[in-house]
């Protein structure tokens, strides 16, 4: 399998840690996201919308968009297992996916940021504060469903395993750290990232560890 990925990419970042958490073997190609390489024709045949990630499979097929190459990883590669059985814990577990996923990550993407500045004039204040707004407003609602679901004594987000929810929620804290957003006020997303980010396969996928990090 190839990975286009860049390495500050949160969704990239999403999928590296699922792909390592499943250890199925993967190349990174770097798609430089400073440089448009994203925006080249040869990328755009690949993958139309020009976003990473987009994973090219062992038998040519490609696959785009982060929460459905995990889908897919889930899916085809069973184990270990990164969501539940239980069809209702695994609704829980989908609606705190989806607060990155669809609420928090869309709104403040690099494109939506640029979007801002270039087009509303906006300043690096005002751009950071829009930041951290969704940011904040995402995961006191993320911490909600912690407190009402997750037990005391897990180390991850549903369990003493690391599920798909892990895989979210770690690439979003580190870019709220990253923008220097206060997250003091959500214990328990805080824990579940420095439990996770002593396991092998978050080591492997951060940012600061990729091939194309410049």
């Amino acid at each position: 399998m190839i990975l286009y990925s860049y390495f500050r990419s949160s969704a990239a970042y999403r999928v590296r840690i699922v792909l390592n958490l499943k250890q199925i073997p993967y190349q990174i190609k770097t798609i430089n996201l400073l440089e448009q390489k994203h925006k080249t024709q040869e990328y755009l045949i690949l993958n139309p919308q020009g976003l990473v990630p987009t994973l090219l499979l062992e038998d040519g097929q490609i696959l785009s968009q982060s929460p459905a190459i995990i889908e897919f990883l889930e899916t085809k590669y069973p184990h270990p297992a990164l969501l539940s059985n239980d069809l209702l814990e695994k609704t829980y577990q989908q609606s705190i996916i989806n607060i990155i996923a669809c609420d928090i990550h869309p709104i403040n993407n690099s494109r939506v940021l640029k979007y801002l500045k270039h087009n509303f004039n906006c300043n690096e204040s005002q751009i950071n504060s829009w930041y951290a707004n969704w940011i904040q407003e995402g995961f006191q609602a993320i911490e909600g469903y912690l407190q009402k679901f997750a037990k005391e004594e897990f180390k991850y987000a549903w369990g003493n395993q690391p599920s798909i929810v892990d895989a979210f929620l770690v690439p979003q804290v580190y870019n709220a750290l990253r923008f220097n957003v206060s997250i003091e006020n959500y214990p328990i997303i805080m824990k579940i990232y420095k439990n996770c980010n002593i396991l092998e396969a978050f080591i492997k996928a951060a940012p600061e560890n990729q091939p194309d990090k410049i």
